[in-house]
């Protein structure tokens, strides 16, 4: 499955707009307790989890909802989403109270989670596009079976890339980088 996956453009463009959802989430899950350590000090370090938490439970939703609405159609408002809440921390991040810093990350996160699910629910579909015989249905159920764990690796990717980004541009620097992403992003996904 995965010498098929491997040809496939569409395993390269997936794995891409994962590193979008499910590598936000695992690079805001690492950064977020520093992040909130250093703004709000005050705050005790434990309140972090909460993040984490919210994009691992809206992850389900975001499956459920690319199935009534499409995967792309969700996984483009996820993106959406991702760069008005960043746009929203470069904005308020320095001036505001513990209550918006984290309300804004939660979106964030619930996005992420979100993307996660729907960008999932995108892959079997991609490999079924242009698939008329059934022997190009089956490469196609093989191939979609080897980009989900393609995918899964290239969008770890981001537990390296956003902590990097924060520390190579700042905490203001990374977030209009992520924000760019997010909609080069969604460009891609449409």
């Amino acid at each position: 499955s995965y010498a098929f996956a491997i040809k496939n453009r569409h395993t390269w463009i997936l794995s891409f707009l994962y590193i979008g959802t499910f590598g936000s989430f695992l690079g805001f899950s690492l950064t977020f307790p520093t992040l909130m350590k250093t703004m709000h000090p005050d705050v005790p370090i434990q309140m972090a989890f909460i993040g984490a938490v919210t994009g691992a439970l809206s992850r389900p939703l975001g499956g459920a909802l690319a199935d009534r609405f499409g995967g792309t159609t969700v996984t483009m408002a996820s993106y959406a989403v991702m760069a008005a809440g960043v746009v929203g921390l470069v904005f308020t991040y320095a001036t505001a109270g513990f209550a918006l810093f984290l309300a804004l990350f939660l979106v964030l996160f619930a996005a992420a989670g979100i993307g996660n699910g729907s960008v999932y629910r995108m892959i079997p579909i991609a490999f079924q596009i242009g698939a008329d015989t059934a022997e190009q249905r089956a490469i196609g159920h093989r191939a979609a079976a080897g980009c989900i764990g393609i995918a899964g690796a290239v969008g770890a990717l981001g537990s390296f890339f956003v902590p990097r980004t924060f520390a190579s541009f700042g905490i203001e620097g990374g977030l209009w980088i992520f924000a760019a992403a997010y909609l080069v992003m969604l460009v891609v996904a449409w």
